[in-house]
């Protein structure tokens, strides 16, 4: 069995998708590196307000930066959705073994009845 994702690092990576800029920046970021003002432009944002976005990508583990000169350059982290999907498959697997129970419960019930 795996283990249990930090719920705090989980609530962090579910807040961080919550929004349609963020998300926007991750889409864009998925194709390479960009800069504040290549992310903000696109998405019609302000300069703040897209900083603002990115350090929530950054506090969810989705977008490591990195300064040069006067330049900060964003980059997806390639694990970023690990502990996500770890939480979603646990989800799944539960509801399957559920319904797999059901299953066998009906089987059983239509072989009483016959």
């Amino acid at each position: 069995m795996r283990a249990v994702a930090d719920p705090a690092h989980l609530d962090r990576v579910f807040f961080a998708l919550a929004d349609v800029h963020r998300r926007g920046m991750l889409d864009r970021l998925s194709r390479g590196p960009a800069s504040v003002s290549e992310l903000a432009e696109p998405l019609g944002i302000a300069l703040p307000s897209a900083v603002k976005h990115l350090a929530v990508l950054e506090q969810g583990g989705f977008v490591a930066s990195r300064k040069r000169g006067r330049v900060r350059t964003y980059t997806v982290k390639p694990r970023a959705l690990d502990a996500m999907e770890a939480w979603v498959a646990e989800r799944k697997a539960q509801l399957n073994a559920q319904f797999d129970r059901l299953d066998a419960y009906l089987i059983a019930q239509k072989d009483k009845a016959s």
